[in-house]
């Protein structure tokens, strides 16, 4: 089958609407299903007939000097959409529809055009009902309007109990005419002693210019609504103009509300929202590395296992130790993501206290050292410089759960031969521990997300990993009241600075 025929049939069997394909003579000789259920006829009972029989009897003749003019200038135009147009079914009953034409010429040099028909029944019931409820609308304001007029005991009634705001009324120059509202009672102002006065007076200098341009607006004729801030406090303020029978807007109504507290609990609910879709994302992220940072090892430990009891069979100790020392490197791997994951846990549900003692720091240190014996490269070192005594008050076991994050780091981000210096600072007020690595460094495009969860830089992507570490220390540091800063060159290496204060109380 042709494949522009085998579209054109779909497509023209698939439009919701109805199509159907006249001649020049208005001779219909194409309609998809759509049509011709709309008017009631089979597909085949509809071709060879003229358009007009679609056409109420009523209009016929009509039709037919329209179909001749736009026949001598044809062009693509809407029809409906201001004019009323009915169709008419098989059976006679009528219908309103909408009617866009497109003329066209086929290859062989006939002239047609395609009209696109839709049932608009539902929609001319609407404006119906849409005009019948305007103009019972419009009598019900009039007849309002008239009651408010002859009614003013009762407006001011409804003003003076409008909540936490004020209702004025001033002239062009800005003179009070009316002010009702529980918002004046609340400053224990009496209506009666505003009329008269400049309201812009009683505004707040640092929000009097914002005010008055926007009213100078109202005054124009423009409604306005607008927002003012005056330190803590929020106002919303709706003007309206209010003209005089020859139309001219000599007055103009305005409604104050404070609205402080309602923007503070939208507030309170957008953070909330912000930090539900931050966990959402938190646990998309976690799900994703956490099945690939402990598939790595867990294949590693099954593959060693494998292969040791192969190399057992044939007693070959050697190739033994070598998986041995995979499998234990894979399971400090894994206590490493564990740990990350215990300690991340911790920090977020607010279970981590601190406990501030006098520590040591260079002994502190020391201790982070050794600790790292079992992870540190081949032909790697850690070299200490700065004092071996040097006490301050903080907690010790946070202090060093930083270390070790960030001596954990400084090793797997170096070369196996490189050296990763720690250096010790006595402040005035604090002291200052550096780590100093000469390994891949941080590319400078990630260098701002760096302490974000799960966040872990482009050139580090191969490299076992969380992305939780330094997110951790952060979280530490601001319980110690410390701060961490840094600065690296990718290819060269990085350096981080931690600043504690001596006195963490």
């Amino acid at each position: 089958m042709d494949l522009k025929k085998s579209l054109y049939e779909i497509l023209f069997g698939a439009i919701q609407e109805g199509l159907i394909l006249v001649d020049k003579d208005g001779v219909i000789v194409e309609a998809n299903k759509t049509g011709a259920l709309m008017f009631g006829y089979d597909k085949a009972d509809l071709i060879g007939q003229r358009i007009e029989v679609l056409v109420p009897m009523r209009a016929r003749g009509g039709h037919k000097n329209h179909r001749d003019n736009y026949s001598k200038r044809p062009t693509s135009r809407p029809m409906g959409s201001s004019l009323k147009l009915d169709g008419v079914r098989k059976d006679g009953s009528e219908f309103p529809v909408q009617v866009s034409l497109n003329p066209f010429v086929s290859a062989g040099g006939e002239s047609y055009v395609v009209a696109l028909v839709s049932d608009v029944t539902e929609r001319r019931e609407s404006e119906l009902k849409l005009q019948k409820l305007r103009e019972s609308l419009e009598q019900k304001v009039k007849e309002r309007t008239e009651e408010l007029r002859e009614s003013e005991r009762l407006y001011k009634s409804i003003a003076r109990n409008f909540p936490s705001g004020v209702i004025s009324i001033f002239d062009k120059t800005y003179k009070y005419l009316f002010a009702e509202g529980q918002g004046l009672y609340e400053l224990g102002i009496e209506t009666s002693d505003l009329i008269g006065l400049d309201y812009l007076s009683r505004i707040d200098p640092r929000a009097r210019t914002l005010v008055k341009e926007e009213l100078d607006k109202v005054f124009k004729g423009e409604p306005k609504s607008f927002e003012v801030v005056v330190e803590d406090r929020i106002y919303a303020i709706n003007a309206v103009p209010l003209s005089d029978e020859s139309r001219e807007v000599n007055k103009i109504l305005v409604v104050e509300r404070n609205v402080t507290s309602e923007k503070q609990v939208a507030k309170k609910l957008e953070e909330t929202l912000h930090k539900e879709r931050e966990l959402t994302e938190m646990k998309s992220r976690f799900v994703s590395m956490a099945s690939h940072e402990f598939r790595t090892p867990l294949s590693t430990i099954n593959s060693s296992a494998s292969l040791i009891h192969k190399y057992h069979e044939r007693q070959e100790f050697e190739k033994i130790v070598k998986h041995v020392d995979r499998i234990k490197s894979s399971v400090r791997n894994l206590t490493s993501i564990l740990n990350d994951f215990l300690s991340f846990e911790k920090l977020e549900s607010g279970n981590v206290s601190v406990n501030s003692e006098l520590c040591c720091v260079p002994t502190l240190l020391h201790e982070a050292f050794d600790e790292m014996t079992s992870i540190i490269k081949p032909k790697q070192f850690i070299r200490y410089e700065g004092p071996e005594k040097l006490t301050i008050k903080t907690d010790g076991k946070l202090l060093k759960n930083t270390m070790l994050n960030m001596l954990s780091n400084a090793i797997k981000y170096s070369r196996e031969d490189g050296e990763i210096i720690v250096t010790l600072e006595d402040l005035y007020k604090g002291v200052r521990i550096s780590v100093q690595d000469f390994g891949v460094g941080i590319p400078q495009k990630d260098q701002k997300n760096l302490f974000s969860r799960f966040f872990r830089a482009g050139n580090v992507i191969n490299i076992e990993g969380t992305g939780l570490g330094l997110n951790i220390v952060v979280r530490y540091l601001e319980l110690l009241k410390g701060k961490i800063s840094f600065e690296s060159k990718e290819g060269e290496g990085t350096i981080f600075f931690i600043t504690l204060p001596k006195e963490n109380l």
